[in-house]
């Protein structure tokens, strides 16, 4: 007792209110932490499962491993979730720990600054906060791209990014244009290509497609999966398994004979299941699978070759008022625009304006390129961490699990704080550039370094991800080696 009462009581400041955000709240609680707030700029919590809203959204990892490992869900309807699904998981599971009194709705933080020890931060609305730990769980995908796109504000019909969708428009029996061929183009394909009278898929690059199917649990599956947690937990094992096996330890290897068999079996789906050759060669990519986001989905194949449906990948000369004008001189008329064009991947706690110890602007340190060590910590920002920050494993695993595994190793660098004897803790800047080079160097054997163009490469052209194995990552982050950090004794 007179152990814990001596404990420095800490207080916490979280940036986001997301998947992430969420659980590093219900894990500081559960860990005896009571002085947190979480500042949340929109006005409701659930990050990318609350911006991103288009039809046909789901997530492209089984949703009995998109789940927090404490708080499963037994009603999960299929095997990879609907969005609506997972933002109504995120909602019940922040009022079952009670995180919701701690959120700051509406309050974008625009600038955190160390001094003396502490982090001191503003937010849009006037809001003046201090912390001795600032937890960044800002996401990785939610600043829109919007296309630079000569004639656009002349279009005359319904134009909006993905991640902005605007659910006042009318899409049945309508003509419908949408840029781009990533994940959520995909899934927007299968979603409208049958509803709509026109749907033109603007297409720069081809996408390679694993044909994983999407089946739904029954009835049956669910009430065992309620009345008997063990079984869930044998769910997410073999999910688990089939997923690092299959997927995560296969990209990290171009040569490897797991990714041979997924490029064989995004080969197969294509050539067995697109009729037309001409139409066949247009959906062919010219890089290998898996170089780019693999694409996950059982249908995009027949939902493109639908009456209504056409890839068109000549480029785009100018927006028009009717729609829009390709290089080839054709017009294609749309009432309705969308762009599924992405996002900046390498935004992560900008904008926010960040300076740490001596002044360091996050800016500077990142004039290159964001990076992190082991994508939690970076030299110069003292007791300011990061989930799924720069470089970490953001194509290979749950994010979910990838968010766990940061916050028990950021948990023990925060006791470290808590016991009294330091005021700061920060990364060795020697340290942070050493693991760096060698996951740039490892990173070239990985299939991201093949010769495609995608969000996976930084600036330089380097994959900004984890390029070791799923075991690896466990076992690096399970414990950490504290002659990388710097202490400042109080």
């Amino acid at each position: 007792m007179s152990q814990v009462a001596a404990r420095r009581p800490l207080r916490f400041v979280i940036l986001g209110a997301g998947m992430s955000g969420i659980l590093a709240a219900i894990r500081l609680r559960k860990e005896g932490h009571t002085d947190i707030t979480i500042y949340e700029k929109a006005d409701r919590l659930g990050g990318t499962w609350r911006e991103n809203t288009y039809p046909g959204i789901a997530c492209d990892v089984p949703a009995h491993l998109y789940t927090y490992s404490f708080e499963p869900n037994p009603g999960w309807s299929r095997m990879l979730a609907p969005g609506p699904e997972i933002q109504d998981y995120f909602e019940r599971t922040t009022d079952r720990y009670g995180v919701r009194p701690l959120i700051r709705f509406g309050e974008e933080v625009t600038s955190c600054v160390f001094d003396d020890s502490r982090w001191t931060l503003e937010t849009a609305g006037g809001t003046r906060d201090q912390a001795d730990v600032v937890i960044a769980a800002t996401g990785v995908l939610h600043h829109p791209r919007i296309p630079q796109l000569p004639g656009l504000e002349t279009f005359e019909g319904a134009f909006f990014h993905s991640a902005r969708w605007d659910h006042g428009v009318p899409l049945d029996g309508r003509r419908v244009g949408v840029i781009g061929t990533g994940s959520t183009a995909i899934q927007i394909t299968s979603a409208l290509s049958r509803r709509v009278a026109k749907y033109c898929l603007f297409q720069r690059t081809a996408q390679w497609v694993f044909p994983m199917e999407n089946p739904y649990y029954t009835d049956e599956e669910k009430a065992r999966f309620g009345s008997d947690p063990a079984c869930v937990e044998q769910t997410r094992e073999k999910l688990n398994t089939m997923m690092i096996e299959g997927i995560a330890n296969a990209v990290i290897d171009a040569d490897s004979p797991a990714m041979k068999a997924i490029e064989d079996a995004c080969l197969q789906n294509l050539e067995q299941n697109v009729r037309d050759p001409v139409l066949k060669e247009k959906l062919r990519p010219n890089y290998r699978a898996g170089c780019k986001r693999l694409i996950i989905s059982p249908d995009f194949y027949d939902a493109i070759q639908q009456p209504s449906a056409e890839v068109v990948t000549e480029g785009i000369a100018r927006i028009e008022p009717r729609g829009v004008r390709t290089e080839d001189g054709r017009l294609h008329e749309l009432d309705v625009l969308i762009a599924a064009t992405g996002f900046h991947a390498d935004r992560f706690v900008r904008p926010t304006v960040v300076r740490g110890r001596n002044g360091l602007d996050l800016d500077h340190a990142w004039a290159a390129k964001p990076t992190a060590y082991l994508s939690v910590a970076i030299p110069g920002f003292p007791n300011l961490f990061l989930l799924n920050g720069p470089n970490g494993p953001v194509g290979n695993f749950s994010l979910i699990q990838v968010a766990e595994f940061q916050l028990d190793y950021i948990l023990q660098l925060v006791e470290r704080l808590r016991d009294g004897s330091r005021r700061e803790i920060r990364v060795k800047p020697d340290v942070a550039a050493a693991y760096e080079a060698r996951r740039v160097e490892a990173a070239k054997k990985s299939i991201w370094s093949t010769g495609c163009n995608s969000w996976y490469l930084d600036a330089q052209g380097v994959p900004a991800s984890w390029p070791w194995t799923f075991a690896k990552y466990a076992e690096t982050m399970a414990r950490p080696e504290m002659s990388a950090f710097e202490e400042e004794a109080r």
